[in-house]
């Protein structure tokens, strides 16, 4: 049976004059694009100008909300009440889709960034806020999660469309959350062994831990992150080898 699985990556990350990432080269390669909503990242320009990049090449158009954070780049963990947090993604949805709208296109997908998405992860009760705020304004469209973690539980039993996602360049620990980036080994930066390795997870079925253990996850779609210094040659060389093994590339779609 041929292997479909979706490559994502986060981009429109840039502010004003300030550039973060290579979003051009990477619409080339992946199939969908985690669009940054201005709260952690990117300004009303950037993010119409992504859009419509991507709408332009046919990559999937994901709304990407992360905490109010541009200095720390939406990874310095938060404190919110529930509304404040259903209101911070709501928000970041709603900007998305009405710029999906100015260039022609619909979205295909949410994903939580940085910090926000790895609390989530790790807290149940957060999951299901995040998930729900998700569900009650983006209905038709899924939440890419974390294979394995609680993003994953509370998708399934509030009934909300989910993607699993897995990480090209980043390790694993061996509940299925992410590495610190912190430590030594947290983010990978030779393409080849993040190629090597992706394709291990996506035949396996499973996430490969740091420490050799294999999770079995349902892996929809992989991400590499755009501000990794070798980006594009991970996208490109995970592309060339899943596409070698003869696995399809194909975006999420609600």
């Amino acid at each position: 049976m041929t292997i479909h699985v979706d490559l994502n990556a986060d981009m429109g990350e840039s502010f004003g004059d300030w550039v973060m990432g290579n979003d051009a080269a990477l619409l080339d390669i992946v199939t969908s694009a985690n669009i940054a909503c201005g709260f952690h990242a990117g300004d009303p320009d950037v993010m119409a100008q992504t859009m419509r990049l991507a709408q332009d090449k046919g990559v999937g158009l994901g709304a990407h909300p992360g905490f109010a954070d541009l200095q720390g780049f939406g990874r310095r963990r938060m404190s919110l009440p529930d509304d404040s947090l259903r209101g911070l993604i709501t928000y970041q949805i709603g900007a998305a889709q009405a710029m999906a709208r100015s260039v022609g296109g619909t979205l295909s997908h949410v994903k939580l960034h940085g910090a926000l998405s790895n609390m989530a992860s790790e807290d149940i009760a957060i999951a299901r806020v995040c998930v729900q705020a998700v569900k009650d304004a983006a209905p038709d469209i899924p939440i890419m999660v974390l294979s394995g973690t609680a993003l994953q539980q509370a998708a399934e039993e509030l009934a909300c469309l989910w993607a699993g996602e897995i990480f090209a360049d980043r390790a694993y620990n061996d509940d299925s959350t992410l590495v610190s980036r912190g430590q030594p080994c947290a983010i990978i930066h030779d393409p080849k062994v993040a190629a090597k390795r992706i394709l291990n997870m996506v035949q396996s079925g499973a996430i490969i831990a740091e420490s050799g253990k294999k999770i079995p996850a349902r892996i929809d779609t992989i991400c590499v992150h755009g501000d990794t210094p070798t980006a594009i040659e991970i996208a490109t060389q995970v592309r060339q080898t899943l596409e070698g093994a003869g696995i399809v590339l194909k975006r999420v779609r609600g």
